[in-house]
């Protein structure tokens, strides 16, 4: 789509669609070719956000006095309309965010299976009763939505990211504001179009796109908005807990990573290889359970480092929606930018950059934002490779003695995310999950993804918060009220409650 050609998308309010109060809107452009512009979209600013979290606080009791299992067969539609939209919306994240069209496909799957996991909740919203301590007493729990939730997206999974957030919130009962990521903002519109098709009543999902400093602070700020969900960077969600905090906002932050994969001298080489490559170069590094560190014992370093550069050199970089790439481009200038700037930073800390750290030139490589896989061997712990968050191609390698070893540098980072061991002793291994500091661990699997039943979310500076997916996600959208009824036929004397 050319520039003359191009559509402006517009926000969701109140169940329609709306322009913003500035009138502005910004350009989106495919990270394959930053010639050609997917739309325009509006800029949005505080205004425009109060008058969403104002459209959802309308909203709010009408879908929260919906019985959940009648909330559920809207989330059903919903996975029913993304099936009939899959092609449609695996071409809209790979256009949009580059990445490799299997990738998307993988995403939009993702995201298909949350709906259908919150919706099958809707049957399952669960309280207890339990024996009360005083005579003639029914004591129970039930569970009540928060209300409005303003939900924060990054542009990394454009679709998944936000269904997880969305479908568990909407399932609860809460009535929400979506601010996804100014640079993907066309995958937050069909994901909007897909609820709206199934009929979610107007205002309990609106959509507000343009800067987060600006809509993301008029959230955070609002009184009409009871909760925060955000996925970032660590700097942006800390600062954003700590504002919620003193506004007494329930928040859920889930944030960077640095991850590592530890191999041992006994693991399956060739298995863990392809873990260590996937999860270092697969939707070229731009995931927060990305491998951004391999921790290598001395028996077995040589040989593992002559088969990852043999490996890695076989991969091809390119446009995503071919269908033989392996590694696409990154999903912006900006983040382009910032790889090559640690890359520069790596050699001039002394790393031995030993696989790729350009930027390839000629044909489709100079319209759009490819970099190399890229290696970086002889890293030290303090260097900042080591240390910071890149997110993109750039795997740094280390050599250990042992486990001890191999534990003590993965641990050695602020962050806590995910985590993986590649290694045949049952022993060494247990050893590691009672020890390495991950939200997540994996034994002779990827440090990538989890499942959408199980809880999402790290240690340390990884996150702050309940976590996501799982039961985790319920908790952390509804509130859970004790009830005491007393059924006694007189009045007695009353018991002493602390």
């Amino acid at each position: 789509m050319t520039t003359s050609e191009t559509t402006a998308y517009k926000n969701f309010i109140g169940g329609a669609w709306t322009t913003a109060d500035s009138g502005k809107t910004y350009p989106v452009t495919n990270p394959a070719s930053n010639t050609t512009v997917i739309g325009e979209f509006q800029t949005s600013g505080a205004s425009d956000a109060l008058r969403a979290a104002e459209a959802a606080k309308s909203a709010l009791p009408g879908w929260a006095n919906t019985p959940a299992p009648a909330r559920a067969a809207v989330l059903f539609k919903a996975l029913e309309i993304m099936r009939r939209r899959f092609d449609e919306m695996a071409r809209t994240i790979t256009i949009e965010e580059g990445k490799p069209l299997a990738d998307a496909q993988g995403e939009v799957k993702r995201a298909m299976n949350i709906i259908e996991y919150a919706a099958g909740e809707g049957r399952r919203m669960f309280g207890y009763t339990t024996p009360s301590e005083i005579p003639n007493t029914v004591a129970y729990t039930v569970r009540r939505p928060l209300g409005v939730v303003g939900i924060i997206t990054p542009w990394n999974f454009p679709i998944a990211i936000p269904a997880w957030k969305i479908a568990p919130a909407l399932i609860c009962g809460n009535a929400l504001v979506f601010k996804p990521a100014s640079g993907t903002p066309f995958s937050a519109v069909k994901l909007v179009e897909i609820f709206e098709e199934a009929g979610l009543p107007p205002g309990v999902l609106n959509l507000i796109t343009g800067p987060g400093s600006v809509v993301g602070n008029a959230l955070v700020e609002s009184p009409l908005v009871n909760a925060i969900s955000f996925t970032g960077s660590t700097e942006v969600g800390t600062d954003l807990y700590a504002s919620s905090a003193r506004v007494l906002k329930k928040v859920q932050a889930e944030m960077g990573g640095k991850n590592a994969v530890i191999l041992l001298a006994d693991a399956d080489l060739d298995k863990a290889l392809g873990g260590i490559i996937q999860g270092a170069f697969g939707s070229t590094g731009q995931r927060c359970t990305a491998t951004s560190r391999v921790i290598v014992e001395d028996a077995i370093y040589d040989e593992f480092m002559e088969q990852l550069i043999d490996r890695t050199s076989k991969l091809k970089l390119g446009n995503g929606m071919d269908a033989d790439v392996d590694v696409s481009p990154l999903a912006s200038k900006n983040q382009y930018d910032t790889v090559m700037e640690y890359i520069g930073i790596g050699t001039e800390e002394g790393a031995d950059l030993i696989f790729g750290g350009h930027s390839p030139s000629g044909g489709i490589f100079d319209e759009g934002y490819y970099i190399e896989p890229t290696i970086f061997a002889g890293v030290e712990q303090d260097m900042r490779i080591a240390q910071e968050e890149i997110f993109g191609p750039v795997l740094t390698v280390f050599r250990a003695s042992g486990l001890e070893d191999a534990i003590q540098i993965s641990n050695n980072v602020k962050f806590g995310l995910s985590s993986s061991i590649y290694t045949k002793d049952l022993t060494q291994a247990f050893e590691y999950i009672n020890t390495v500091e991950a939200g997540m661990v994996h034994v002779n699997a990827p440090t990538l993804g989890g499942e959408v039943h199980l809880p999402f979310g790290g240690l340390k500076s990884s996150g702050v918060g309940q976590r996501e997916q799982g039961v985790e996600a319920f908790d952390f959208f509804s509130e859970v009220i004790t009830v005491y009824i007393d059924h006694a036929a007189a009045a007695r004397q009353q018991a002493r409650f602390i």
